[in-house]
């Protein structure tokens, strides 16, 4: 099934819906969707640097305020 949508004319919030409503469809999918390989592989290093106390966070709030520092 062939779906035309015409971005241009779409508002924000419209957009947003739209990738909403295709997410959920996904997500109803699991079985269909396979993760590759290499996201496994990810996965398992931010774990052991987490375990490990390599990896450091910091609260969301903190985060937001360095990534647009970083941006601006």
């Amino acid at each position: 099934m062939a779906t035309t949508v015409d971005l241009e004319t779409m508002t924000t919030a419209d957009k947003l819906r739209l990738m909403e409503d295709i997410w959920q469809d996904l997500s109803a999918q699991k079985n269909e969707i396979v993760s590759p390989d290499w996201h496994g592989d990810v996965l398992a290093e931010r774990e052991r640097l987490t375990a490990s106390g390599e990896e450091k966070f910091i609260p969301w709030d903190s985060a937001k305020k360095q990534l647009r520092d970083e941006l601006t």
